[in-house]
């Protein structure tokens, strides 16, 4: 098996941090209406996560798409899982499944 650096980077920081956001831009300066969309209800949960800007990586920007089989950014992961992108992300907060799913897996956040 040929080792994939930008996957196991992915595979790394998806392990090692709690929640992480794959996005366009930075959480301070985001780049897309959708990543910000996500900043935004991450914030509101007051979540700490990591924000994992794709577009200073070319390889990075691909290989998320490639990593959980999904082709758009912004992309968020909560304790190594998938979780979906904004639409999902929206969707789950409006209905209380994000509440849900970071309460079931350990994650503080200041609305708990």
């Amino acid at each position: 098996m040929s080792s994939n650096p930008v996957r196991e980077r992915i595979s790394k920081e998806v392990r090692e941090n709690d929640v992480v956001l794959y996005m366009k831009g930075t959480p301070m300066f985001p780049q897309c209406g959708f990543s910000a969309a996500v900043v935004e209800i991450l914030e509101y949960f007051g979540v700490p996560y990591k924000g994992i800007d794709v577009l200073q990586d070319p390889s990075l920007r691909q290989g998320i798409k490639e990593f959980a089989n999904w082709p758009t950014i912004p992309q968020l992961y909560i304790k190594g899982e998938f979780v979906g992108g904004c639409d999902i992300v929206r969707e789950m907060a409006e209905n209380g499944e994000l509440a849900q799913v970071l309460k079931d897996k350990g994650v503080k956040t200041s609305t708990a």
